[in-house]
Parts: C-alpha cells; structure tokens; sequence
C-alpha cells in the first residue's frame, strides 16, 4: 500500500482551497532499467475528492503525470469543520483513501 496523501484544506474568503501531494511512482513503461528491459507501466489513473460524501472532482490521469504528483483545486460553498476525501486508483488496481478537515 501507498503512503499516506498529504492533504491540506483551507478556507480562503468563500471557498476551501484544497492542496494534495500523492506518493506514487508514476512509472511510464517508456524507461528500462540497468539491463535494458523495460520498466512496467505504474500510474495513477483515477482521481475523485468528496466533500461530506458529495463529489467534487473527477479526474482520470494518463502516464505522463510526474512521480508523486500535486494537486490543487478550490471548493466553493465548503465550511470551516468539513471532510474533504481524496481517493486514487492506479493502473495494478491499488487505491488510496485519505482525508482532511478544512480548517
């Protein structure tokens, strides 16, 4: 299993920006290794945040998205005390569930 998401939630004026870091590879299948074969594909391709169990975002990624990526996005209509969840799904079937309050 992955590490845990950084994630981070706070107000700003009448919306919640939220800021994600994800620790994950993020292999493109392009590189090889010290032998020369190549490195399997390894990557996040499903990305869905909820706020209070409604969805607020849905994203599906590709294999060119960088090793451990960032992701920022805003919540208008979001309240200081909220739950923000972060999930991701990757290409070998592993997912990742974490949350955050806004604050």
């Amino acid at each position: 299993m992955a590490d845990p998401m950084r994630i981070r939630a706070q107000m700003a004026g009448d919306k919640a920006t939220v800021r994600v870091l994800m620790s994950h590879e993020m292999e493109t299948g392009l590189r090889k290794d010290a032998a020369g074969k190549p490195i399997p594909a390894w990557f996040i391709q499903e990305v869905t945040a909820q706020l209070n169990g409604k969805p607020v975002l849905s994203a599906q990624w590709g294999m060119s998205v960088s090793k451990n990526p960032f992701l920022q996005f805003s919540i208008k209509g979001a309240k200081a005390g909220d739950k923000v969840t972060v999930n991701w799904k990757d290409n070998k079937g592993d997912t990742r569930t974490d949350e955050a309050t806004v604050s």
